[in-house]
């Protein structure tokens, strides 16, 4: 990680000021930032000849690319890092964004999954990236669970609560099963599982399958041992990771970018280390920023991701909300946005018990 301080105390005020320009100028363009741009943005008249020889200390500092010869320079990864961490000027939450998150979340809909999906929606359609939503398990207690045929490798079950949410998951069943077994199946689950959470019924139901092995059939017997469709994302407390926006990406991409988004397309299908996602934000409240190499999660595309947490009545993390796209993100504007996002659905989620 770069010591941004200890960088700064190294540059003069001019450095300094060009430096801040630079990357602004590359941030909101994405394009590199030459000397005689610099010279009609700085405060002070200087030369494009002395600009050009501040860029080429910033440069053997580490804090400047030339991705051609001839032409102005970007921020490497480590300017970036810099930039963010002391020289980054955070706006105030603009009224028609918080105006647009307060639509999405203030219809107070009973299905948490589909308030969170049109969370990750009203993100990526007000950043302009793509969205990353990492949603709670459901923790209420079970009413009632079905398994449903959908074809020789393929089915269903019905999961209902006691407040009312349903979720169905489809799931690749063990082998041979037949209607009786799965009827069996969820009847032997359905004498566990009242008035018992998901986490709950796994705890009792490995000890109850031992006991009660020879009331079951084997085949259904196979099926609660396999517990796939219950027990999805197994030792993780977290349910899903929505993703919205991703033809964002894919416009805001250069022909030299292409590779990078559809390798981060590639990670986000696979889900890889969901965990990681959350485990991210837990060294503390509030918005977090990795950028390139930083982020382990998405670090061969080279994305940036913007991600806070967010927490329950009993100050827990439960989820997180954040925002991903190209290293050349609107850090200012963004940071507002993904903070009071997660504010926000911790609020709702905690006022819902």
């Amino acid at each position: 990680m770069v010591d941004a301080s200890k960088l700064l105390e190294e540059m003069n005020v001019r450095s300094r000021e060009v430096f801040r320009r630079l990357v602004e100028g590359y941030l909101e363009t994405g394009e590199p930032v030459g000397s005689r741009t610099l010279t009609r943005t700085l405060n002070e008249k200087v030369s494009a000849a002395t600009i050009r020889n501040v860029m080429q200390d910033l440069e053997f500092m580490g804090l400047l690319d030339s991705p051609h010869v001839s032409a102005g320079r970007i921020p490497t990864e480590q300017g970036l890092r810099m930039f963010v961490d002391g020289l980054l000027e955070v706006s105030e939450l603009d009224g028609s964004d918080r105006q647009k998150i307060d639509a999405t979340l203030g219809t107070n809909d009973p299905d948490v999954g589909t308030m969170m999906d049109r969370v990750g929606s009203a993100l990526s359609g007000i950043t302009a990236g793509a969205s990353l939503v990492l949603t709670p398990k459901h923790e209420a207690p079970i009413k009632h669970i079905e398994f449903v045929s959908l074809g020789h490798d393929r089915a269903l079950v019905v999961l209902v609560f006691a407040d009312g949410h349903v979720e169905n998951r489809v799931f690749t069943p063990p082998p041979g099963q037949t209607p009786s077994s799965l009827r069996e199946a969820a009847n032997f689950l359905n004498a566990l599982a009242e008035g018992r959470t998901l986490s709950e019924l796994r705890g009792v139901m490995q000890a109850e399958i031992v006991t009660r092995r020879q009331e079951l059939d084997s085949l259904a017997a196979e099926l609660v041992e396999s517990g796939a469709a219950l027990w999805e994302n197994e030792g993780q407390p977290y349910e899903r990771l929505i993703v919205r926006g991703r033809s964002n990406l894919l416009e805001a991409a250069g022909e030299a970018d292409l590779d990078k988004i559809r390798t981060l397309f590639d990670d986000l299908e696979r889900k890889r280390d969901i965990a990681d996602f959350l485990e991210l934000t837990e060294q503390g409240d509030g918005v977090r920023i990795f950028i390139g190499s930083e982020n382990k999660l998405f670090s061969l595309s080279g994305s940036s991701l913007v991600v806070s947490p967010y927490m329950n009545a009993d100050r827990k993390i439960i989820g997180a909300v954040g925002v991903i796209g190209p290293t050349r993100l609107n850090y200012g504007r963004i940071v507002p946005i993904v903070d009071y996002t997660a504010q926000l659905v911790g609020k709702l989620i905690s006022d819902r018990g």
